[in-house]
Protein backbone atom coordinates (compact mmCIF):
# COMPACT_ATOMS: atom_id res chain seq x y z
CA UNK A 1 0.00 0.00 0.00
CA UNK A 2 1.29 3.63 -0.89
CA UNK A 3 1.37 5.96 1.92
CA UNK A 4 -0.76 8.49 2.17
CA UNK A 5 1.42 11.90 1.04
CA UNK A 6 1.71 14.68 3.50
CA UNK A 7 3.45 18.55 3.50
CA UNK A 8 6.06 19.18 5.59
CA UNK A 9 5.61 23.12 6.76
CA UNK A 10 8.54 25.36 8.09
CA UNK A 11 8.31 28.42 9.44
CA UNK A 12 11.51 30.53 8.80
CA UNK A 13 14.28 31.09 11.53
CA UNK A 14 14.03 34.13 13.87
CA UNK A 15 14.32 37.78 12.48
CA UNK A 16 14.93 41.14 14.55
CA UNK A 17 11.16 41.52 13.92
CA UNK A 18 10.10 38.49 15.40
CA UNK A 19 11.93 39.58 18.13
CA UNK A 20 10.24 42.93 18.56
CA UNK A 21 6.56 41.48 16.88
CA UNK A 22 6.52 43.73 14.21
CA UNK A 23 4.23 42.29 10.92
CA UNK A 24 7.33 41.75 8.42
CA UNK A 25 4.96 40.84 4.88
CA UNK A 26 6.84 41.39 1.82
CA UNK A 27 9.62 43.96 3.65
CA UNK A 28 12.63 41.37 2.72
CA UNK A 29 14.68 41.14 5.93
CA UNK A 30 17.57 38.61 7.10
CA UNK A 31 17.63 36.16 9.33
CA UNK A 32 19.03 36.62 13.05
CA UNK A 33 21.99 34.76 13.71
CA UNK A 34 19.74 32.41 16.02
CA UNK A 35 17.78 31.85 13.23
CA UNK A 36 20.58 30.90 10.97
CA UNK A 37 21.70 28.43 13.60
CA UNK A 38 17.74 27.42 14.72
CA UNK A 39 17.55 26.48 10.51
CA UNK A 40 20.75 24.59 10.64
CA UNK A 41 19.06 22.30 13.63
CA UNK A 42 16.12 22.27 11.48
CA UNK A 43 17.26 19.58 9.23
CA UNK A 44 17.60 16.67 12.30
CA UNK A 45 13.94 17.01 12.44
CA UNK A 46 13.47 16.07 8.28
CA UNK A 47 16.29 13.92 7.66
CA UNK A 48 13.98 10.91 7.81
CA UNK A 49 11.92 12.24 4.75
CA UNK A 50 12.30 11.51 1.53
CA UNK A 51 10.93 14.98 -0.52
CA UNK A 52 9.43 14.13 -3.25
CA UNK A 53 9.10 18.36 -3.79
CA UNK A 54 10.97 20.97 -2.05
CA UNK A 55 8.94 24.56 -2.33
CA UNK A 56 10.10 28.14 -0.62
CA UNK A 57 9.31 31.61 -0.53
CA UNK A 58 10.83 33.84 -2.67
CA UNK A 59 11.50 36.39 0.38
CA UNK A 60 15.11 35.87 1.85
CA UNK A 61 14.33 34.92 5.91
CA UNK A 62 12.78 31.34 3.84
CA UNK A 63 14.99 30.94 0.96
CA UNK A 64 18.11 31.32 3.67
CA UNK A 65 15.75 28.39 6.38
CA UNK A 66 15.78 26.20 3.59
CA UNK A 67 19.37 26.46 2.85
CA UNK A 68 20.93 26.23 5.72
CA UNK A 69 18.17 23.14 6.57
CA UNK A 70 20.42 21.51 3.34
CA UNK A 71 18.02 21.82 0.81
CA UNK A 72 19.96 24.30 -1.23
CA UNK A 73 22.00 21.21 -2.71
CA UNK A 74 18.88 19.17 -3.80
CA UNK A 75 16.59 20.89 -6.77
CA UNK A 76 13.65 23.09 -5.05
CA UNK A 77 11.51 25.39 -6.37
CA UNK A 78 10.74 29.39 -5.48
CA UNK A 79 7.17 29.80 -5.07
CA UNK A 80 5.48 33.27 -4.95
CA UNK A 81 2.14 31.87 -3.07
CA UNK A 82 4.19 30.92 0.11
CA UNK A 83 4.76 34.30 0.75
CA UNK A 84 3.75 35.66 3.65
CA UNK A 85 0.26 37.72 3.72
CA UNK A 86 0.91 41.09 2.79
CA UNK A 87 0.17 43.34 5.65
CA UNK A 88 -0.34 46.94 3.74
CA UNK A 89 -0.28 49.41 5.79
CA UNK A 90 0.49 47.63 8.89
CA UNK A 91 3.67 45.95 7.61
CA UNK A 92 6.46 46.58 9.99
CA UNK A 93 4.26 47.58 12.90
CA UNK A 94 3.58 45.79 16.16
CA UNK A 95 -0.02 44.49 17.01
CA UNK A 96 -0.18 46.94 19.90
CA UNK A 97 0.96 49.70 17.62
CA UNK A 98 -1.70 48.28 15.15
CA UNK A 99 -4.44 48.24 17.70
CA UNK A 100 -4.19 51.76 18.42
CA UNK A 101 -4.58 52.90 15.37
CA UNK A 102 -7.81 50.66 15.29
CA UNK A 103 -8.98 48.91 18.59
CA UNK A 104 -9.61 45.19 18.53
CA UNK A 105 -8.17 44.39 14.77
CA UNK A 106 -6.75 41.02 14.32
CA UNK A 107 -5.42 39.90 10.90
CA UNK A 108 -7.10 36.84 10.71
CA UNK A 109 -10.24 38.57 11.24
CA UNK A 110 -9.93 41.99 9.36
CA UNK A 111 -7.60 41.31 6.66
CA UNK A 112 -4.84 44.37 6.02
CA UNK A 113 -5.74 47.45 4.55
CA UNK A 114 -3.74 48.18 1.58
CA UNK A 115 -1.92 44.66 1.86
CA UNK A 116 -4.28 41.10 1.52
CA UNK A 117 -8.06 40.94 2.59
CA UNK A 118 -9.17 37.89 4.50
CA UNK A 119 -10.72 36.83 0.72
CA UNK A 120 -7.66 37.15 -0.50
CA UNK A 121 -5.00 34.78 1.63
CA UNK A 122 -8.30 32.44 1.81
CA UNK A 123 -7.79 32.61 -2.06
CA UNK A 124 -4.01 32.65 -2.77
CA UNK A 125 -4.18 29.36 0.21
CA UNK A 126 -6.33 27.60 -1.56
CA UNK A 127 -4.70 28.04 -4.84
CA UNK A 128 -1.55 26.76 -3.81
CA UNK A 129 -3.64 23.46 -1.52
CA UNK A 130 -4.96 22.47 -5.00
CA UNK A 131 -1.87 22.10 -6.77
CA UNK A 132 0.01 20.38 -3.22
CA UNK A 133 -3.02 17.73 -3.53
CA UNK A 134 -2.25 16.51 -6.84
CA UNK A 135 1.62 16.05 -6.59
CA UNK A 136 2.59 12.31 -4.75
CA UNK A 137 4.64 12.15 -1.97
CA UNK A 138 5.76 14.00 1.03
CA UNK A 139 6.59 17.83 -0.03
CA UNK A 140 8.06 20.28 1.59
CA UNK A 141 7.09 23.90 2.08
CA UNK A 142 9.34 26.82 3.76
CA UNK A 143 7.32 29.74 4.33
CA UNK A 144 5.86 32.34 6.89
CA UNK A 145 4.01 32.02 10.22
CA UNK A 146 0.93 33.44 9.13
CA UNK A 147 0.22 32.19 5.96
CA UNK A 148 1.46 28.52 7.39
CA UNK A 149 -1.37 28.95 9.98
CA UNK A 150 -3.87 29.72 6.86
CA UNK A 151 -3.04 27.20 4.83
CA UNK A 152 -3.28 24.63 7.75
CA UNK A 153 -6.63 26.15 8.69
CA UNK A 154 -7.75 25.74 4.53
CA UNK A 155 -6.53 22.34 4.61
CA UNK A 156 -8.81 21.15 6.87
CA UNK A 157 -11.42 23.18 6.05
CA UNK A 158 -11.67 25.59 8.25
CA UNK A 159 -12.22 29.56 7.56
CA UNK A 160 -9.24 31.94 7.72
CA UNK A 161 -10.85 33.15 10.68
CA UNK A 162 -9.50 29.69 12.79
CA UNK A 163 -6.24 30.38 11.78
CA UNK A 164 -5.32 32.63 14.98
CA UNK A 165 -6.02 29.42 17.00
CA UNK A 166 -3.11 27.64 15.43
CA UNK A 167 0.32 29.21 17.24
CA UNK A 168 3.43 28.50 14.81
CA UNK A 169 6.80 29.41 16.48
CA UNK A 170 9.83 29.95 13.97
CA UNK A 171 11.36 27.17 12.81
CA UNK A 172 9.19 24.75 13.81
CA UNK A 173 7.70 21.92 12.01
CA UNK A 174 3.92 20.88 11.24
CA UNK A 175 2.87 18.01 8.83
CA UNK A 176 -0.41 18.07 7.03
CA UNK A 177 -1.69 15.06 5.53
CA UNK A 178 -4.70 12.26 5.82
CA UNK A 179 -5.64 10.27 8.38
CA UNK A 180 -7.84 7.15 6.69
CA UNK A 181 -7.86 8.58 3.06
CA UNK A 182 -7.43 11.10 0.80
CA UNK A 183 -10.97 12.52 1.51
CA UNK A 184 -9.98 13.04 5.17
CA UNK A 185 -7.12 15.49 5.58
CA UNK A 186 -5.65 16.09 8.63
CA UNK A 187 -3.14 18.16 10.89
CA UNK A 188 -0.73 14.79 11.91
CA UNK A 189 1.97 17.14 13.55
CA UNK A 190 1.76 20.92 14.97
CA UNK A 191 4.59 23.43 15.95
CA UNK A 192 7.09 20.57 16.47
Amino acid sequence: MTPLPRLFLVRHGQTPWTISRQYTGHTDIPLTPRGERDAIEVAHKLNTADFKSVLTSPLQRARRTCELAGFAARAFTIEPDLMEWNYGEYDGMTGAQVRERRPGWNVFLDGAPGGESTADITARADRLLDRMRKLDGDTLLFGHGHFLRVLAARWIGLPVSDARRFVLGTTTVSILGYEHDLTDPAILQWNG
